[in-house]
């Protein structure tokens, strides 16, 4: 079975569960472009991946960049795999990692990363990561920021707003790290302008 056929299966088998206790209310689907993207939202509950998946409809078929624990999990690790799911060590220049997630966006899939690099509570702040700005520089893909309400409250519609997608600028082909860094805090201040929005 292809990544997308599985992707489907799984999205039509946890989607109704999910959507029962979580119901998802997506703003903003008129700017998913077609073809690659990054799709990066702020991250604060281990359940966020779904409301970006489900915000995003199911022909949107996603790839999704996952820290490395879990992808070693017995069961979960290889029905993540088969849906497109694939690991990276945070803690290490994962090559490897890299490597997969460039060929997904060369591809024209659509890529679901978080740029914090990990769950960050209400109200807290961290230095977002560079990948996201370095990745898409390297494909010309661009980035979609997303907003992710911290507050989910069962039973309950949570609003998931999905902003403008942005094409970054920087000066040489490949980009300098202090042009990722800025790209970086650029695409967190979109993120926080959405929530803005939504008060």
């Amino acid at each position: 079975m292809s990544t997308d056929r599985f992707f489907h299966v799984l999205y039509a088998v946890i989607w109704p569960f999910f959507n029962l206790v979580h119901p998802v209310r997506a703003v903003g689907r008129e700017n998913i472009p077609e073809g690659a993207a990054l799709i990066c939202p702020n991250h604060t509950k281990a359940s966020d991946p779904f409301f970006v998946v489900f915000a995003f409809k199911r022909k949107h078929t996603m790839r999704a960049m996952a820290k490395k624990q879990i992808m070693v999990v017995p069961v979960i690790g290889w029905i993540l795999g088969k849906a497109g799911v694939f690991g990276i060590d945070r803690g290490a220049a994962d090559i490897n990692g890299v490597k997969t997630a460039l060929r997904c966006l060369k591809e024209g899939n659509k890529l679901l990363l978080f740029p914090e690099g990990t769950r960050v509570e209400d109200g807290e702040t961290v230095e977002a990561k560079t990948g996201a700005a370095m990745f898409a520089v390297r494909t010309g893909a661009p980035i979609v920021p997303v907003y992710i309400p911290a507050k989910k409250r069962w039973f309950r519609p949570t609003t998931v707003v999905i902003g403008k997608p942005f094409y970054p600028q920087v000066a040489g082909k490949k980009g300098t790290s202090e042009e990722y860094h800025a790209i970086a805090n650029e695409l967190m201040a979109r993120i926080r302008a959405l929530g803005e929005e939504q008060k």
